[in-house]
């Protein structure tokens, strides 16, 4: 049995027209010989009805606090009213479809309401379902634990619950279904002229979903990975090929031998700190005390006499309380972004730092920090120089003609 696993997100099951686009692309694969495992997410969102962030906006403005698992309950509502009404749409073009919630689907995941972790799939149900010739029409983001208690993944689960599904079924492939062509060179609404690339790598994938770009979950990647199998991201509503995610992308045609960067990807609202410390001691008990209270740090420069760091920027009051506790001399500079170069292979090549600096300060655009990888260079600007400097980035890489 061949089997393909198709993901589509909010936006492609939200109006009936996504929906037709969606349901021509199961029956192709069926067509072409696969047994299709749709995975859907939350119809839309925020704003719309049925989304997952309107369906928390409801219950947050009318109770101040709602224990997790009720949260659980009501964030699962919108999977599964996606997978009935993709279900149906499909039975009304003549294929047995059947919606399956993440507990029928045999996902079972520890007791972390709110960001589950899975502990294992059981998918009898989902293979009975395809041995008798239907189509599973599988409610994403959610499992539950052992004890059949609803639970949720976090952000981007129903790419989670594909990319589990597609290991657990031995699946051939994943399909990531969105409102873009693929994987861009850059955020197409700052760059007109970014391209889709065809191929790229699981590692620079999950660079570039770390840095910012929101197409594809990080675990979900993670779980392909280790699985070796690839996944395409396409557009629900054209018949681009989209973009194949695999571990070892061939370079096509006409990307130039030369070209060292695949994207550029950004990520807003971060904010800087300096601190004045007194040695690692110092340095160690302050850090402590941030990740004590839920501040992650991201970007760190660490001198004997002071350290440099970057933190999300919904967090600065909360950090600001800590350091004013502290007695710690600082200052900071918030509505920064970080600006990163993703490709694999720049991997011991020198001199791209360089020409990084001097593609941003040819536009007097200051670097205020940076850091770097294998596959990874990112420098933190100013909010009002982000798109001047994915701009810069991009044309100083070539990146539009990949």
């Amino acid at each position: 049995m061949r089997i393909v696993i198709q993901k589509f997100g909010g936006t492609s099951v939200a109006e009936s027209k996504n929906r037709e686009m969606a349901v021509r692309k199961i029956i192709n694969a069926r067509k072409s010989g696969f047994q299709s495992v749709v995975v859907v997410s939350a119809m839309g969102r925020r704003g719309d009805p049925y989304a997952t962030d309107t369906l928390i906006d409801f219950i947050r403005n009318s109770y101040r606090d709602v224990h997790p698992r009720e949260m659980d309950l009501l964030m699962s509502v919108g999977e599964i009213l996606s997978c009935v009404v993709m279900a149906n749409t499909l039975q009304g073009k003549g294929y047995d479809a059947v919606a399956v919630t993440g507990r029928q689907a045999g996902i079972l995941t520890d007791e972390n309401h709110g960001n589950a972790d899975i502990l294992e799939v059981r998918p009898d149900f989902i293979v009975h379902l395809l041995e008798h010739g239907k189509i599973p029409v599988v409610a994403g983001f959610q499992g539950s634990t052992k004890a059949g208690q609803i639970t949720t993944f976090g952000r981007g689960g129903s790419d989670t619950t594909a990319a589990i599904l597609e290991e657990a079924l031995k699946a051939e492939s994943i399909e990531i279904y969105t409102d873009v062509d693929g994987i861009m060179t850059a955020d197409p609404r700052i760059v007109s002229d970014a391209s889709t690339l065809r191929t790229i790598s699981y590692s620079e994938i999950l660079q570039i979903a770390d840095q910012g770009a929101k197409v594809i979950h990080p675990k979900a990647v993670e779980i392909a990975m280790r699985s070796g199998i690839p996944i395409i991201i396409k557009n629900t509503m054209t018949n681009s090929p989209g973009t194949v995610v695999s571990s070892r992308p061939g370079r096509k045609k006409h990307q130039k031998s030369g070209q060292l960067i695949t994207s550029i990807a950004h990520m807003t609202g971060r904010t800087q700190f300096t601190i004045e410390t007194e040695g690692m001691e110092d340095q160690n008990n302050t850090l402590v005390c941030l990740a004590g209270n839920g501040i992650s740090i991201d970007i760190i420069n660490i001198f004997p006499d002071q350290m440099v760091f970057t933190i999300e920027g919904h967090a600065t009051k909360k950090a600001l309380e800590i350091l004013e506790k502290q007695k710690k001399h600082y200052r900071f500079i918030e509505n920064c972004s970080k600006i990163s170069v993703v490709g694999d292979r720049m991997r011991g090549i020198p001199g791209v730092m360089s020409r990084i600096i001097r593609a941003l300060t040819a536009r007097q655009i200051e670097v205020l920090q940076t850091s770097d990888s294998h596959s990874t260079i990112s420098c933190l600007v100013r909010g009002e120089d982000t798109v001047p400097a994915v701009l810069a980035l991009h044309e100083e890489f070539n990146l539009s003609t990949q």
